[in-house]
């Protein structure tokens, strides 16, 4: 939103007329197009090589990472029965 604020505010310089014109084109031209030529790489561009790299290597990278394994139910039950035989006191019942 910023850099078409930016390359619009440079239309004047573009457009310039009169005394010392034909340097304010100049300037005023390399500046408007290279926002134009840098706004485009950044809006368009970049989101496009972002899919693609995605979509080629994507694939690659969830094969790789695999997530842990769930835990069981049985086990952890077992544990907690376990802790409370060791720690009578801790379980929440009265010492």
């Amino acid at each position: 939103m910023t850099a078409f604020a930016f390359i619009l505010g440079v239309l004047p310089l573009v457009r310039a007329s009169g005394a010392g014109a034909e340097g304010r084109k100049v300037m005023g031209m390399a500046v408007f197009a290279g926002m134009l030529v840098a706004t485009i790489l950044g809006v368009v561009l970049v989101p496009v090589l972002f899919v693609a790299v995605e979509r080629l290597f994507g694939e690659k990278a969830k094969a790789a990472v695999k997530p842990p394994p769930a835990p069981h139910v049985e086990e952890e039950e077992e544990e907690e029965q376990h802790e409370k035989e060791e720690h009578p006191g801790l379980a929440g019942g009265s010492a």
